[in-house]
């Protein structure tokens, strides 16, 4: 992220690549993922303002051992200087699979948790709060109401549907920007992924940059928000591959 200015960025919201295999990602040791999401994080707090919010939505991995992925994030942040201001646990029961393995059927032999939510992890950068005067939230009161409970429900998005293995609804970025933007602020994603976050900040008027390694990907997400444009009327941000 050279390129961009530091105190640039008011808002980043992301879901980093898991490192489980999926075709994007490389085969890290646990150590050196985090090592490699640290230096994302650094960034990020470089190029956030102060006062910024950062958003990170993971799931914990793995049945043995166990791997707390969010409690990671959380350790490497705070080394950061990140100030955490809570999370938010996203369910999605209505729309996970009943076929997840059990471990052991009905028996206290092996039974395993079936994980049917995940976390969006909220921090600031320097201080808890951003200086408003002058500058306009679009978030209703109903929203305000259910964006600022703990748990959020809302279906996954189907992977085969965007195109991409593990695509985050628009509902999740749009939550994050209502609750934590002001109008034409700029919203960051450095696993931009399908494009999600990128459509969520054209839907609320707000500017977007987003980075992607893999080039189909980058078109994919240009593509669906080329797409969205087209349909909506709106127009902001653009996508860094």
């Amino acid at each position: 992220m050279d390129e961009l200015p530091d105190n640039s960025v008011h808002l980043v919201v992301t879901s980093p690549p898991y490192n489980v295999g999926k075709e994007y990602d490389r085969n890290l040791t646990l150590s050196e993922y985090r090592s490699f999401l640290k230096k994302v994080w650094a960034e990020v707090e470089r190029v956030l303002v102060p006062g910024g919010r950062c958003c990170i939505n993971v799931a914990n991995l793995g049945r043995r051992p166990y791997i707390p992925l969010h409690a990671f994030v959380v350790e490497d942040m705070a080394e950061l200087g990140f100030l955490m201001r809570g999370e938010a646990i996203w369910a999605k029961e209505s729309s996970s699979s009943s076929s997840t393995a059990w471990g052991s059927w009905m028996s206290a032999t092996n039974p395993t948790l079936r994980d049917t939510h995940e976390y969006i992890m909220i921090f600031s950068k320097a201080a808890f709060s951003r200086e408003g005067k002058g500058r306009k939230s679009t978030i209703g009161r109903d929203e305000f109401l259910e964006f600022t409970k703990s748990v959020w429900r809302f279906d996954a998005e189907p992977a085969r549907k965007v195109g991409h293995p593990a695509p985050f609804p628009v509902e999740l970025p749009y939550r994050c920007i209502q609750l934590y933007t002001f109008l034409g602020d700029v919203v960051l994603d450095p696993f931009i992924g399908s494009g999600q976050t990128a459509i969520a900040a054209v839907k609320t008027g707000r500017r977007y940059i987003g980075y992607e390694l893999d080039r189909e990907y980058a078109k994919l997400s240009e593509r669906r928000v080329r797409e969205f444009i087209n349909d909506s009327g709106e127009q902001s941000g653009r996508t860094v591959q």
